[in-house]
């Protein structure tokens, strides 16, 4: 099935964040899994380690990126790679939401600081 529509993709919400997964296994990837995340105003997110390179575009509002200890507030249109390995960090800052568009190999895990790893479901 090529085609997803809006209606089918799944919301999952995690460490205050909103991820709606549309490219996934069981939509028919074999390899790539995207999701847009909704953030929240004032929403930070737990730094983490990720198994796999990921990409970000902002669609909207303004998001703060930590890769490996490199920052940088991205706007609307503004886009980063993370890795596979890195160290990565998550912020709205601001007092508005902010969306982002994110693409990963299928598989990603993450993990968290306590040492725990979590298999997000909008990525396997």
């Amino acid at each position: 099935m090529p085609f997803i529509r809006s209606d089918e993709a799944t919301p999952y919400e995690i460490h205050g964040g909103r991820f709606v997964s549309y490219v996934r296994p069981d939509t028919g990837s074999r390899d790539l899994a995207a999701w847009r995340v909704e953030l929240p105003a004032a929403m930070v997110g737990p730094t983490h380690t990720i198994s796999s390179e990921e990409t970000f575009c902002v669609l909207s509002g303004r998001v703060r990126l930590v890769i490996d200890g490199e920052s940088a507030e991205l706007r609307a249109g503004d886009a980063a790679v993370a890795p596979a390995g890195s160290e990565l960090a998550v912020a709205n800052t601001t007092d508005q939401p902010a969306r982002m568009w994110v693409t990963t190999r299928v598989g990603l895990t993450a993990e968290l600081a306590d040492g725990s790893t979590i298999a997000p479901p909008w990525a396997n």
